[in-house]
């Protein structure tokens, strides 16, 4: 999948093992159907439920809820994860460099 923005700029495209690479070969982390992981760690930072609710992971193992989804069954699953990855790294590169964190609050739950 390809994920452009609100100009219709290429992001980033989704490979078939996972991988984001973003428009600059850089990765953006990595995706499996119902959770993601940002760039440089395997570890999750969240998780999208077949019930399209989203539970955010803090590196302490911390659990945040953030919001929900509706329309995410079956293979729209994986597309909803890769929206709100992409979602929280946009809101996560515009926090101050303090390493990556996730805040509640990202416009995530329509």
């Amino acid at each position: 999948g390809r994920v452009a923005d609100e100009e219709a700029e290429p992001l980033a495209v989704l490979l078939p093992d996972g991988r984001l690479a973003g428009t600059d070969a850089r990765s953006l982390g990595h995706l499996g159907w119902s959770n993601a992981s940002p760039p440089g760690s395997e570890q999750a930072w969240l998780r999208v439920a077949p019930d399209g609710r989203v539970t955010f992971y803090e590196p302490d193992g911390q659990r945040l809820p953030g919001g929900r989804w509706v329309g995410c069954e079956g293979p729209a699953l994986r597309t909803c994860t890769l929206i709100t990855h992409v979602l929280t790294l946009r809101q996560a590169e515009r926090q101050p460099r303090s390493g990556v964190t996730v805040g509640i609050g990202i416009g995530i739950g329509f």
